[in-house]
């Protein structure tokens, strides 16, 4: 008993002369809340086949959205406004069946497999056509340099197989403009092509395989011109009669900066049924933990991630997106629910955001940032978790524009867990851009060597790494409570 009184007396007057802060068994409690088991179970909840790859718009992403708002409801978070949900409308695409795509020539047909040797983009059109394909480099026609693969090819009623990217080279000191899918699919469709098949560079040392992607890229939705990404092997196919070969096309493009273009002497089938709508209801989902204290209570501190993911084409193929982006989303989950587990008693308020269409092109988030809900002069910092549950290590992203925060994340990794790289960058990343390209203290929290499975459908829940995962929700969840319990002064951030 006398051992134990000591041990109180000691503890009281460590507090009082401030070698124990106050609130550690709170944040440590909070902490001991976060477990990769609960986790993983709400990753597999947004990665299945019920939810449909998550695209923004889509029934899918709006049974994850009711879900999370639910979840939010169900631990105490308060509404921002009278719901839980800042709308805003996205285009939309679904990629429906029938769906097909064969070679033709007088030899064979070869029908080729969705999901394996190809995948329709995001924003394709419909169609039901059969031309013959042309091979036409990077699908450029660019009249600030003169280069044009265009030129010296006849195109009208085709089909044209083009480079993904651009060239990694320039004619002249500005590069090459109209390098997203809509803006090549655009340069063809003028020059009478009827559809577009995009293929990866084939010298890479890693040629991109085929992936699921809404980014599309400026300019007015073309109903009636399919555009897909086709494998390597599949698209070699296509120069069987040729007498050439893609890598030799390329060297050849690459080494003159001169066209190659030319007649690949086969024909291609393509079936496809897309229901485009140019303005489609989605949205953020945002709860919050008001602060307590007087002077500190009306600044925030955001922690984000987004929700979304690039949905399903068909009826056999969905894009499932563990680690991109559940394993975000289900990490700002549970930490919301550590904090309120915990009884943790901020003394500024935080504000949880899920964004929609971070994948075609941070628009959740930049909604978020033009319509803000509290204000972003006093908004004290940004933490974004985006792809934070495959790798072997953890990355605490824009440190070299937000060094203070950075360096209060770092410090609290070197005393917990000991896993983040030294590695960081500027200029926000992901959903933290908009927040820093309006001033605002960020951090990205990612894991290094993520991207193995990104947009295929390999990114399953038992893929994700799980004591990777716990640990750098743990670290994004310590450097939250750090900032909003008042031990974070918002810095200028360094462009």
């Amino acid at each position: 008993m006398k051992n134990m009184v000591l041990l109180i007396i000691v503890a009281l007057s460590l507090r009082v002369f401030g070698m124990i802060n106050e609130n550690d068994s709170d944040k440590k409690n909070g902490l001991d809340f976060i477990k990769s088991n609960n986790l993983l179970n709400k990753v597999s909840y947004f990665a299945s086949p019920e939810l449909e790859g998550r695209l923004a718009g889509s029934p899918g992403y709006y049974k994850a959205a009711e879900y999370s708002a639910s979840v939010f409801n169900k631990i105490g978070l308060q509404k921002p406004t009278d719901s839980y949900f800042q709308y805003f409308e996205v285009e939309y695409n679904e990629i429906k069946e029938p769906i097909l795509f064969e070679l033709i020539d007088k030899n064979r047909q070869i029908e080729y497999k969705l999901g394996k040797d190809f995948v329709f983009r995001g924003f394709t059109g419909s169609g039901d056509i059969k031309a013959d394909v042309v091979f036409c480099g990077y699908g450029l026609s660019d009249s600030f340099s003169g280069y044009d693969d265009y030129k010296d090819i006849d195109v009208n009623g085709k089909i044209v197989m083009v480079f993904k990217y651009n060239p990694r080279w320039r004619i002249g000191e500005k590069p090459f403009a109209n390098g997203n899918p809509r803006e090549k699919s655009a340069i063809a469709a003028q020059h009478g092509a009827i559809g577009i098949l995009f293929v990866s560079l084939p010298n890479d040392v890693n040629p991109q395989k085929t992936i699921g992607s809404t980014i599309a890229g400026n300019g007015e939705q073309d109903l009636d011109f399919p555009q897909l990404h086709v494998d390597l092997p599949a698209a070699n196919d296509f120069f069987a009669n040729s007498n050439t070969s893609l890598n030799e096309l390329q060297t050849k493009i690459d080494k003159t900066m001169k066209p190659a273009s030319l007649e690949l002497n086969c024909s291609a089938k393509i079936l496809v049924d897309a229901k485009y709508d140019k303005y489609r209801k989605t949205m953020n989902i945002i709860g919050v933990i008001p602060g307590t204290d007087e002077k500190l209570k009306d600044e925030y501190v955001i922690l984000g991630a987004h929700l979304d993911h690039v949905g399903k084409q068909g009826d056999t193929l969905y894009f499932p997106g563990a680690n991109d982006n559940a394993s975000g989303a289900a990490a700002l989950i549970e930490i919301a629910s550590a904090f309120k587990n915990a009884n943790i008693q901020p003394k500024r308020s935080i504000v949880f955001i899920l964004f929609s269409s971070e994948e075609a092109g941070l628009l959740g988030a930049e909604f978020y940032t033009k319509n803000p809900i509290f204000p972003l002069d006093k908004t004290v910092a940004m933490l974004n978790m985006d792809c934070i549950g495959y790798g072997d290590s953890i990355q605490i992203g824009n440190g070299k524009s937000s060094p203070i925060l950075w360096k209060m994340a770092k410090k609290i990794d070197d005393e917990y867990f000991d896993m983040s790289v030294d590695n960081t960058w500027s200029g926000g990343g992901a959903d933290a851009a908009p927040f820093h390209n309006n001033g605002i203290p960020a951090l990205y929290f990612v894991t290094t060597n993520s991207y193995e499975h990104l947009h295929y459908m390999t990114d399953k829940p038992e893929t994700l790494n799980k004591i990777l995962y716990e640990k750098i929700t743990k670290l994004a969840y310590l450097t939250l409570y750090e900032i909003s319990t008042g031990n974070y002064k918002r810095e200028v951030i360094l462009k």
